[in-house]
């Protein structure tokens, strides 16, 4: 793992680079397709990986290294590849380890897109899954594994739905069984949870949302021990969903306010839950750290802080929803998450409207959920936008 004698804030900041002839203070973007060598010995021993060094941006490039290596800090990971989107993370820290005949194990609570990966793409080559109810326990998910299972896959907090899965047991189970264990750790950061710590073997991230935090660009990562991190290089430099270099610059830098930020959003988020848990209107509401919350337990145990994301329900089922979304003046309607700005979505209708009705029922999302992903405004200006809509969808 990973290992620093600076905090986390101090590593996000601090971690550059090495500084050119230049002396430049803040790192440039090094926008070049290749890299030249010194003669012909030196490029021989870089292509035989016998020494370290660039060759082409599609293997590596000084900004999307050093994001990388942040990340890798922050995560207490040893290695890492970034990728040029977040689906691309989550495929090739999938398909990077899988062949014919092999099984995931993943909670049935997935991304929109995830799911479609494990459903439409990987039946193409005989690559079978089994789902997980999120709420079943540890000897439901041990039943289900198969002699061909290669992989388990969750992400926690869930997308929509922000329920829990306990990674102590599950790490414990895949090491138990020889198991790859992969966590998708968007929605909570390595500012909040750190999936190695319980066992994970392969953590990866949307870097387009918490990450980057400004709506700005779109990225991913992967990251782990370095054997295992080998695989998903070889599948990134032969496939090449390789990030620019201007987006590795870019979420370089936003990595330098990441604590600042969270700590921001989840103060915010944390307020709107209990001020929409008082509104008569509203019939649910989730938050991980609210104490109503059904793993608000877990949620303490695992979590630093609750994250920046909370759904709530109103009464009046869909048609209410969609008044209620359309009477919002300030927070933005969009798929997009993490961002400054707060976004309010509609996950039936949107990014899980390819699951089946019966599908979103299962991982608890109903036609009046809205997930609220929680910026950085002014609280009571957030609190003001969703209180009047809600009146005015009456």
């Amino acid at each position: 793992m990973s290992r620093s004698k600076y905090h986390f804030e101090t590593n996000a900041i601090r971690t550059q680079t090495e500084r050119s002839q230049q002396r430049e203070h803040s790192v440039p973007i090094f926008a070049t397709s290749s890299f030249v060598f010194e003669d012909a010995e030196q490029a021989r021993a870089t292509f035989a990986s016998e020494i370290e060094g660039n060759i082409y941006s599609r293997f590596s490039n000084p900004n999307n290294d050093e994001f990388i290596q942040k990340l890798c800090l922050l995560e207490k990971t040893e290695d890492g590849v970034a990728t040029a989107s977040g689906m691309a993370a989550m495929f090739i820290s999938i398909a990077s380890f899988l062949k014919s005949g092999d099984h995931v194990l993943a909670s049935r609570s997935l991304f929109g897109s995830t799911h479609q990966i494990l459903t439409g793409l990987l039946p193409r080559w005989n690559i079978s899954h089994t789902y997980v109810d999120i709420h079943a326990d540890i000897a439901s998910w041990e039943k289900n594994i198969q002699p061909n299972t290669r992989m388990i896959f969750v992400e926690t907090p869930s997308n929509p739905g922000l329920d829990l899965l306990n990674l102590e047991e599950l790490g414990k189970l895949a090491k138990q069984h020889q198991i790859l264990f992969n966590v998708d750790n968007c929605f909570a950061t390595p500012y909040i949870q750190n999936p190695t710590d319980w066992g994970a073997d392969l953590v990866t991230h949307s870097a387009t949302k918490f990450i980057d935090g400004q709506g700005r660009t779109v990225g991913g990562a992967v990251l782990g021990r370095k054997e295992v991190i080998d695989e998903v290089r070889f599948m990134a430099r032969h496939t090449g969903p390789a990030m620019s270099p201007f987006h590795g610059w870019i979420l370089s830098k936003s990595l330098e306010t990441l604590s600042v930020r969270m700590e921001k959003h989840c103060q915010n988020a944390l307020t709107l839950a209990r001020f929409l848990e008082e509104q008569p209107e509203v019939t649910r509401v989730k938050y991980p750290f609210l104490s109503s919350h059904p793993q608000y337990e877990l949620a303490q145990r695992q979590m630093r802080l609750g994250g920046g994301m909370l759904t709530f329900e109103l009464a009046g089922g869909l048609g209410r929803g969609r008044r209620f979304l359309d009477s919002l003046e300030m927070l933005s309607l969009t798929a997009n998450l993490g961002d400054t700005r707060s976004i309010c979505t509609h996950p039936a209708s949107t990014t899980h409207s390819k699951l089946l009705e019966e599908e979103q029922a299962r991982v608890g999302i109903t036609p009046s959920l809205i997930r609220v992903s929680v910026g950085l405004e002014h609280i009571e200006d957030i609190q003001t936008d969703i209180l009047r809509a809600i009146e005015k969808s009456k």
